[in-house]
């Protein structure tokens, strides 16, 4: 006669003295359960290895340091483009710098009659107070020129194979820079406002970027469709995973 056996059932069966419920089967232990408590130990190497980096990568990152030593350039960046700031933003500066300093000249060479027609009686004193006040105003507007120019020439822009990098100087002592990773951003285009921009080829580059929305623009651009062109194939090779070429 075969035995019947008990059929198994989630319910306890009797209970001990202690009121614990006894089963008629063991109770399964959950195996997911058990993992939650673990503790799992990741071994770090306490120097990473660095990503290999071709020779020709290595080759194009020396030069880049060499042509532009004040970039603070990774390991294996280099410098795609660089660009410049179109000429015609110095016409104005330069042309009433130069205009100021022609005639502050005529002005020194005439200074006898300069002093003869304010009445200071011709006296050689009078007249070297007017020419120290004439090279001292020729003085002056040189600096100021010379300042305009140089803060205008300093405003720099440049697309590497990791990034995009701005030199901003905004006057003879204070400078900045910013460097937005390609993969930041989310959108590159150009302006040119007015048909003076179009026809000596120049406008401003706008960039806005993922996350924090900041917009960076660069201003008096020479050929900005060329190097908006340039800039969006490096920001789509390099969110892809393929190597950024160069020009």
């Amino acid at each position: 006669m075969k035995t019947e056996q008990p059929l198994q059932s989630d319910e306890p069966v009797a209970y001990d003295a202690n009121g614990n419920p006894l089963y008629s089967h063991p109770q399964q232990v959950d195996e997911l359960v058990g993992s939650k408590n673990q503790t799992v130990h990741v071994i770090r190497p306490t120097e990473p290895e660095k990503p290999a980096i071709s020779e020709v990568v290595k080759l194009k990152n020396e030069r880049s340091k060499q042509a532009f030593p004040n970039l603070n350039l990774s390991d294996g960046e280099y410098v795609i483009s660089a660009v410049r700031r179109h000429p015609i933003g110095l016409v104005l500066p330069l042309l009433l710098g130069g205009i100021l300093v022609t005639i502050s000249f005529i002005a020194l060479f005439n200074s006898d009659m300069i002093t003869k027609s304010l009445e200071l009686n011709g006296n050689s004193i009078s007249q070297l107070v007017i020419m120290f006040l004439i090279i001292l105003f020729i003085s002056l507007v040189s600096i100021v020129t010379y300042v305009a120019y140089y803060v205008y020439t300093n405003n720099k822009f440049f697309l590497t194979n990791e990034s995009v990098i701005q030199e901003i100087q905004t006057s003879l002592f204070s400078k900045n820079e910013q460097t937005v990773s390609l993969a930041n951003i989310e959108d590159a285009s150009y302006v040119q406002d007015n048909l003076i921009q179009q026809i000596f080829d120049y406008g401003s580059i706008r960039l806005s970027t993922e996350g924090d929305e900041t917009t960076y623009r660069f201003t008096y651009v020479s050929s900005p469709k060329q190097h908006i062109a340039v800039l969006n194939n490096a920001v789509e090779a390099f969110k892809n995973g393929r190597p950024v070429e160069d020009n």
